[in-house]
């Protein structure tokens, strides 16, 4: 829900666009360095623990974020936000493999796609209603009840064995600058080209390092195992740019709507409503579909779906028929609904059932690393022009899209990578 209230943040508190996209990144920045360590710990502390750990992390966060007095506690109060989440968001997959019967498992998996496909796009709707009517701190207020209601399904979560190896801090302390400095050199590229290089080297040695140490392991911290399966290491990447789509789209379109299409706040949650229909009819549609036809095939069209839709933004103006708007959000949605539950299963399906957390904390990340990626590339379209830079943003959620549609076509041409579940 924050990302639609950026603008209003911005002017609130006086900073530019390239610089209240801060309030995204710095989010999703403690959440995709910090996923892989967590998804570790939880395997060792009990999954039930470490989420009711996060969910006080969290609560805690989001009253922060209420009460923030400038730009600078509210980056510290969202980064806290993105510890709590990154704790939950890690037990994915172990909670899936442990909550449902194998011959259920696909049902499980399709069923937690659509909500998280569904929220995704549903959160800045409702930001966007909550600005017409009242502060963005609202939007902040909102998680608390929500926190609270979650504890009370903590008890119902399943007791899986622990796992008895040691922790690797050396692997987890390595992660952090890797995903992190990764994405912060991303972003600083546009404004600080010596910075952005020096982090990006420093990613790079420090994953040439943290790859070397994981390579001597059977069950590593960081899951290179996985992704020698071959449908696991196609859905990886299709996943991270398609996610990459998704969170660009979420980020520019509130500019978009606003500066170049005129739109009020609640035509713009109108209008990502619209994202938010096309995702909750295709997803379980795309469930059923997945038992029948090939999953490189139908992430493929999802991602063809989604890239061109957004495309078509980019030619409209204020003058535009509306009809457009709408047949392009509803699209997009379509193809984001249809990649997901599909891409989704051939990526926590293909692992093996111990290694489940790990699967979960390497789906988390992908997800999370892809929408950080998203985020920044726009972040780079709002520095280099503050006045086309929601339009280069949307353009960047094209491409992204066009990317994971590359990698599905050539997921298709390889046999090994879709053998079916």
């Amino acid at each position: 829900m924050s990302n639609v209230a950026l603008p209003v943040i911005a002017q609130e508190m006086g900073i530019d666009a390239s610089a209240v996209v801060w309030v995204s990144i710095a989010y999703s920045l403690t959440i995709v360095m910090t996923l892989l360590p967590l998804a570790a710990l939880a395997e060792r502390i009990g999954l039930g623990r470490l989420f009711a750990v996060g969910i006080g992390v969290f609560l805690i966060a989001s009253i922060a974020a209420v009460f923030s007095y400038d730009f600078k506690t509210l980056l510290i109060a969202r980064s806290a936000q993105g510890l709590g989440s990154s704790m939950l968001m890690c037990l994915f997959g172990g909670l899936i493999r442990n909550i449902y019967p194998l011959s259920r498992l696909a049902l499980g998996l399709s069923l937690n796609a659509v909500i998280v496909s569904l929220t995704a796009v549903l959160g800045p709707s409702l930001g966007a209603f909550i600005l017409e009517f009242g502060s963005w701190r609202w939007i902040f207020f909102l998680n608390i009840p929500f926190c609270i209601a979650a504890w009370f399904g903590v008890r119902f979560l399943p007791r899986v064995p622990r796992n008895p190896k040691r922790f690797d801090w050396f692997a987890a302390i390595l992660s952090f600058p890797v995903f992190g400095l990764s994405i912060l050199g991303l972003d600083l590229i546009a404004t600080e080209v010596i910075w952005a290089i020096g982090c990006i080297v420093v990613a790079a040695l420090c994953a040439w390092i943290l790859i070397r140490h994981t390579l001597k392991q059977s069950e590593p911290l960081v899951p290179l195992d996985l992704v020698r399966i071959t449908p696991v290491a196609y859905a990886v990447a299709a996943s991270a740019f398609m996610f990459g789509a998704q969170m660009a789209s979420v980020v520019a379109l509130p500019f978009y709507f606003q500066r170049v299409l005129d739109y009020s706040y609640s035509e713009i949650g109108i209008m990502l409503g619209v994202w938010s229909l096309g995702v909750g009819i295709m997803a379980p549609l795309s469930a059923w579909l997945s038992n029948r036809f090939s999953i490189a095939l139908m992430c493929a069209t999802g991602a063809g779906t989604m890239a061109a839709s957004t495309f078509v933004l980019v030619f409209l103006d204020a003058s535009s028929p509306i009809y457009w708007v709408y047949l392009s959000m509803i699209c997009s949605g379509f193809g984001f609904g249809l990649f997901q539950t599909p891409n989704n299963r051939a990526m926590l399906a293909g692992v093996p059932r111990h290694r489940s957390a790990a699967a979960g904390g390497m789906q988390a990340t992908t997800r999370v690393y892809g929408q950080s990626m998203g985020t920044a590339l726009v972040a780079i379209a709002f520095a280099f022009s503050v006045e086309h830079g929601p339009v280069w943003g949307i353009a960047v959620a094209a491409f992204c899209a066009l990317m994971s549609f590359g990698i599905n076509i050539a997921r298709h041409f390889n046999p090994a990578s879709d053998p079916g579940f």
